[in-house]
C-alpha cells in the first residue's frame, strides 16, 4: 500500500483533494511489490495553471511526472495516466533478471538547494548527484522514468561520466567524455 505525502505551494491541500489525489495514485499500487512506497505529491499554482508534481522514489529507480492543466483534477489525472504508462513501458526493462540481481539501487539520492537569486545571476537551480555507474540501457531506463530530455551517469565500462540525451527524432544520443 502506497503512502503518500501531499504539500501545496501557494495552493491549500483540501480533504477533497488529497483523497482525489490518493484514490487516483492508488491505481499505481498494482505495480510495486515493496509495502512502504511513499509517493511525494507536489502541488502548485503558476498564473491560472495548476501543477502537480509527483515523485515515487523506489530502491531501485524513480518515478517522476509532472503535469499542468487550468483544472486541478485533470492535471491529477493526467499525472496519474502518465506515470502508469512510464511503468508499462518499462516494464520489461524493469523486471529484466540482470537488473534484479546486477544493481540493487539505481535511484539516485540527491539534495536540491534553492538559493535567493538576484539579477546577475543565471543559475537558479543546483541539484547534488552520487554518481552510481551503470550501462547505457540503465541510463536510458532511469531517463524515461524521470521524464527528462538527458541524462547524467557514470558509464559502469569506462568510469566516466556521459551525458544520454533525446534526439528530436526520437532516438538517444550520447556524449562521452574522457
Amino acid at each position: 500500500m502506497m503512502k503518500y505525502n501531499i504539500r501545496g505551494d501557494k495552493l491549500e491541500v483540501t480533504d477533497a483533494i488529497g483523497s482525489y489525489v490518493e484514490s487516483k495514485l492508488d491505481r499505481l499500487n498494482k505495480y510495486f511489490k515493496e509495502d512502504d512506497i511513499l509517493a511525494n505529491v507536489l502541488l502548485r499554482v503558476r498564473g491560472n495553471s495548476q501543477i502537480i508534481e509527483v515523485t515515487i522514489p523506489t530502491d531501485k529507480f524513480i518515478l517522476r511526472s509532472e503535469e499542468e492543466d487550468k483544472d486541478l483534477y485533470a492535471a491529477i489525472d493526467l499525472v496519474t495516466d502518465k506515470l502508469e504508462r512510464q511503468i508499462r513501458k518499462n516494464k520489461t526493462r524493469l523486471n529484466k533478471q540482470n537488473y534484479d540481481n546486477k544493481f540493487k539501487a539505481l535511484n539516485f539520492d540527491y539534495e536540491v538547494n534553492e538559493e535567493e537569486t538576484n539579477e546577475d545571476e543565471v543559475i537558479v537551480k543546483r541539484k547534488k548527484l552520487e554518481m552510481k555507474p551503470m550501462d547505457e540501457e540503465e541510463a536510458i531506463l532511469e531517463m524515461n522514468l524521470l521524464g527528462h530530455e538527458f541524462f547524467v551517469y557514470k558509464d559502469m565500462h569506462t568510469n566516466n561520466i556521459n551525458v544520454l540525451y533525446r534526439r528530436k527524432d526520437g532516438n538517444y544520443g550520447l556524449i562521452e567524455t574522457k
